[in-house]
């Protein structure tokens, strides 16, 4: 087989490789092909030795360029701390009225904030603060101990009955079911109760229970609730005129919470956050509230 062989439609010389009736042709690499491959070489050697890149037993080349990525961290994560102080020390020695007006300083709250509420708030009271059942929404402006940056620090410090000895406390006694009221009664108040929300609830055929209700009312749930059932936060009572229920609104929900009795529980943060965190937290979770219409 003769190498000097021409394809005559090619016109390019074969390698005298034949594999059934095809032959190879002697094609070179394309100058392209081989241009790529010098240059990656070439800056596959300036790499090794400007960058640190063989390893030498404990240590590894350092390169010319003394690059050293561990350290570039370290410098960008001291230069972020440094930054970060001054802000930091405002937030430690300013007033919550004084952080809420510096447009910077909340900026940085809500950034914080959003992490601390994901990290230690977002399962009980969701992600959003909208809650869950029997967990209350943050977000309504409805609060039982009070909702200034102030009462929430407290509350996030010291928790709801809990160990802590400046603990908030509360519980809705079990009326029904220590027979403090029979059974007539707790369906009494819990209908005059859920028509001070929903009017529609008082109607002409029942005029009577409603009046029976609302004098259970003012004997056992008033001393708590207030007289105008506007709550009272003094001791973490709900407002029952508006529409923002932890426990459920309907009537079946009012009936099972005035026999049953509720004990809400919020763990205490003193020990688990630092004073600055929870001045923070204290500040986003006030920031989620709107005004009620």
């Amino acid at each position: 087989m003769e190498v000097d062989e021409i394809d005559p439609v090619s016109g390019r010389k074969t390698t005298g490789h034949e594999w059934n009736g095809i032959k190879e042709l002697d094609t070179p690499v394309p100058r392209g092909v081989l241009l790529f491959l010098i240059i990656t070489h070439i800056f596959a050697l300036l790499w090794w030795v400007l960058l640190p890149t063989w390893p030498l037993g404990s240590t590894y080349t350092k390169g010319l360029l003394g690059i050293d990525q561990r350290k570039t961290v370290e410098e960008k994560l001291a230069s972020a701390t440094s930054a970060r102080a001054a802000l930091t020390t405002q937030l430690e020695t300013l007033s919550f009225d004084e952080i809420r007006a510096n447009e910077r300083l909340i900026s940085t709250v809500r950034s914080m904030g959003h992490q601390l509420f994901g990290d230690n708030c977002a399962a009980c009271h969701g992600v959003d603060g909208r809650g869950r059942n029997n967990y209350p929404d943050l977000t309504d402006d409805d609060w039982l101990w009070g909702g200034s940056p102030e009462n929430i620090a407290q509350t996030l410090k010291v928790g709801i009955n809990t160990q802590h000895e400046e603990s908030r406390v509360a519980q809705m006694p079990a009326f029904g079911r220590d027979e403090m009221l029979d059974r007539n009664q707790v369906r009494d108040v819990a209908l005059y109760v859920r028509s001070l929300t929903i009017p529609a609830a008082s109607t002409a055929d029942n005029v009577g229970q409603m009046e029976r209700g609302r004098e259970v009312f003012l004997t056992t749930c008033a001393a708590c609730h207030g007289e105008d059932a506007q709550g009272n936060q003094e001791v973490g009572a709900p407002n029952l005129t508006d529409q923002y229920w932890v426990y459920g609104g309907s009537l079946q929900n009012i009936i099972d919470t005035v026999h049953g009795g509720r004990q809400g529980h919020m763990p205490t943060w003193d020990e688990r956050l630092t004073p600055l965190e929870i001045k923070v937290l204290a500040l986003y979770v006030n920031s989620l509230g709107v005004e009620k219409p």
